[in-house]
C-alpha cells in the first residue's frame, strides 16, 4: 500500500488546528476522503477548508466506506473510547487523540480491541517527536549515557491557564483537569525516556483553590467558574516495578513565576534536565575522572512534533509496523492518572493493575 484514505471523526478545533493540516501535507501518502461530526457545520466548514469530499454527521455510517483505511479520532476524551472500538471494529487503524480515554477501564477496553482486530491504535501524543526528546531518547535509553535512571520528575503547571473554552473543567465530559489535559503529555515523555516502566502504585493529591472562584483572571478565556468540576492542581509519587520514581505536579492555574514544562532524570552515570520550551532545552549533568561537567548540546535536531506524530502513524499504517505510540502505553498513563485521583480521595496509596486479560 503506498496510499491510504482517512477519516476524520471530530472537526473542532484539535482537528482543524493540527490533525487536518498535518494530514494534508502528506498528499503524496494521504487521501483524505471524509470527516464526520456531530454538529454538521462544524464538519462542512472542516471539509471545505481542507478540501474533504464527503461529510457525515454519524461516524458509524462514515465507517462503511471501503476506501478508509484509518481513522484519526479527536473529540472531546468523553467520546474516545466508542468511536475508537467502532473504528477498530470496522477494520480501520486508528489514530486518537490524547488522553487515550478519560480512565483506565475504557483505555482497557480500547487497547483490548486494538489488539482483537489486529489494528493499529496510536496515541497523539506528539511531544516524543519533538527534537530535545528525540535526542534524549537516542541519549539515555538507546545508549545508557545516564545509566539506571532511578528517579524524575515531572512538571505541567500553567499559572493562569483555565481554557475558556470545550469542555476541559468538565470532569464528566474530560475525566479530570490539568493532570489528564497537560499532565499526560510530560509524564508520557518521562516515562518514554525511562524506558517505559510498569507502575504499581501511586499516591497523590488533587485540588480546587481557582477554577471555582469568580474573581481569577483567564488568560486562556474566562470560564464559567460555576461548571467547574475538574482540578486545578494534582501532585503524585508512582512507583514502578523496576524500583523507579516518579513525581508529578500539574496545574491550570497556580501562583508560580511562569509557566512549566520540563522533567528531570535521575541516572547513576548522570543526571538530564529536559525543559523543551525555554532556550536552554537540554542540560546534562555528570562526572568523569573526579570531575563534574555540566553539558548542554550545541546543535539539537528541530523537528514539528504534531508532523512527525502524523508521518509516523501514516508510515506505521503503510509499512505494516507497530503503533509508533502504543495503546498500551495510553492505558498505563490512564490507570496512574486513576489512581492518583483515587488517592486523592481516599488519602492512600492505590495499587496500580495494568493488565489486559
Amino acid at each position: 500500500m503506498s496510499k491510504i484514505g482517512v477519516g476524520f471523526i471530530g472537526a473542532g478545533g484539535i482537528a482543524q488546528g493540527q490533525h487536518m493540516p498535518n494530514y494534508a501535507k502528506l498528499s503524496d501518502r494521504v487521501e483524505m476522503v471524509a470527516v464526520a461530526d456531530i454538529n454538521e457545520s462544524s464538519a462542512r466548514a472542516a471539509a471545505e477548508r481542507f478540501h474533504i469530499p464527503h461529510v457525515y454527521t454519524d461516524y458509524r455510517e462514515m465507517l462503511q466506506r471501503d476506501d478508509i483505511h484509518a481513522v484519526v479520532v479527536s473529540t472531546p476524551n468523553f467520546a474516545h473510547r466508542d468511536a475508537a472500538i467502532a473504528a477498530l471494529e470496522a477494520g480501520k487503524h486508528v489514530h486518537c487523540e490524547k488522553p487515550l480515554a478519560r480512565n483506565a477501564r475504557e483505555a482497557r477496553e480500547m487497547t483490548q480491541a486494538a489488539r482483537r482486530t489486529g489494528k493499529l491504535l496510536h496515541v497523539s501524543l506528539q511531544w516524543r517527536f519533538s527534537g530535545p526528546a528525540q535526542f534524549l531518547h537516542k541519549y539515555i535509553v538507546e545508549e545508557g549515557n545516564i545509566g539506571e535512571v532511578y528517579y524524575a520528575r515531572a512538571h505541567a503547571l500553567r499559572r493562569r491557564g483555565i481554557p475558556g473554552w470545550g469542555v476541559f473543567i468538565d470532569k464528566e465530559k474530560q475525566g479530570g483537569g490539568p493532570l489528564i489535559d497537560i499532565g499526560v503529555h510530560i509524564l508520557d515523555t518521562t516515562l518514554w525516556l525511562m524506558g517505559y516502566p510498569k507502575p504499581v502504585a501511586a499516591f497523590g493529591a488533587t485540588y480546587v483553590k481557582f477554577g471555582n472562584r469568580p474573581d481569577v483572571v483567564g488568560l486562556m478565556g474566562q470560564w464559567d467558574h460555576t461548571k467547574f468540576t475538574v482540578e486545578d492542581f494534582a501532585v503524585g509519587l508512582i512507583r514502578f516495578e523496576n524500583g523507579a520514581t516518579v513525581t508529578l505536579e500539574s496545574s491550570f492555574c497556580a501562583n508560580i513565576e511562569r509557566d512549566e514544562f520540563n522533567t528531570l532524570l535521575l541516572g547513576d552515570k548522570g543526571g538530564v534536565f529536559a525543559d523543551p520550551l525555554s532556550e536552554r532545552p537540554v542540560r546534562i549533568a555528570t562526572e568523569q575522572n573526579r570531575t563534574l561537567y555540566n553539558i548542554e548540546p550545541a546543535h539539537l535536531p528541530s523537528a514539528n512534533s504534531y508532523q512527525a506524530n502524523v508521518e509516523a502513524f501514516v508510515d506505521a499504517v503503510i509499512h505494516n509496523k507497530p503503533a509508533p505510540i502504543p495503546a498500551e502505553h495510553g492505558f498505563y498513563l490512564n490507570a496512574i492518572m486513576d489512581a492518583i485521583y483515587e488517592s486523592s480521595e481516599t488519602g492512600r496509596e492505590v495499587v496500580i493493575d495494568v493488565s489486559l486479560d
